[in-house]
């Protein structure tokens, strides 16, 4: 059963394709504390794990992390989001073994019962999922944002876990 992961793990690292055009990339250490709750969380990275609420498998090959269909993350929202809003960005990687089963996935979020519009993608590699997020879902220090696939891997079929995208990191840029 492990013969998948660690298939998709050499897929990875042999390079996947890019899926779309790179665009800036969020690092976690943008005016970051070292400690609390962080506006971008790379899911590989320990000191985020009580960011990541349910739906993250463990950390694999030092890197990344597996989602299960539906997983959540605790994000501090940027300066100002509560007056200009923010911009979600997860960096994510559709192994084209997964996409063999599923054919196409599509990835949805909500911030605080608002609903972000979802992005459907059909193609291996990496991608961006970046999406606006209004100022109104973004009020206070903390907001958990709620993530859903249509299509995943459900557990049992290949493995004892359910296996949807791997997720690199999850954030909010500020607008």
């Amino acid at each position: 059963m492990r013969r998948l992961t660690l298939a998709l793990a050499a897929l990875l690292l042999a390079g996947g394709g890019e899926g779309c055009k790179r665009r800036r990339q969020v690092s976690a250490v943008e005016q970051e504390p070292e400690t609390g709750l962080r506006s971008v969380v790379h899911t590989a990275d320990p000191r985020v794990q009580t960011q990541l609420l349910k739906g993250f498998h463990e950390i694999e090959q030092g890197g990344w992390r597996w989602s299960a269909g539906t997983f959540s993350a605790t994000l501090r929202p940027p300066a100002n989001a509560a007056q200009k809003g923010a911009t979600l960005v997860v960096e994510l990687t559709l192994p084209d073994a997964v996409l063999a089963r599923t054919k196409s996935m599509t990835l949805s979020a909500t911030i605080n019962g608002t609903v972000i519009p979802g992005e459907s993608y059909s193609t291996g590699g990496k991608h961006f999922y970046r999406k606006d997020v209004p100022a109104a879902a973004l009020p206070g220090d903390a907001v958990t944002v709620d993530f859903s696939l249509d299509r995943f891997i459900k557990a049992g079929e290949i493995e004892l876990r359910e296996l949807g995208m791997i997720v690199h990191s999850i954030g909010l840029e500020a607008k």
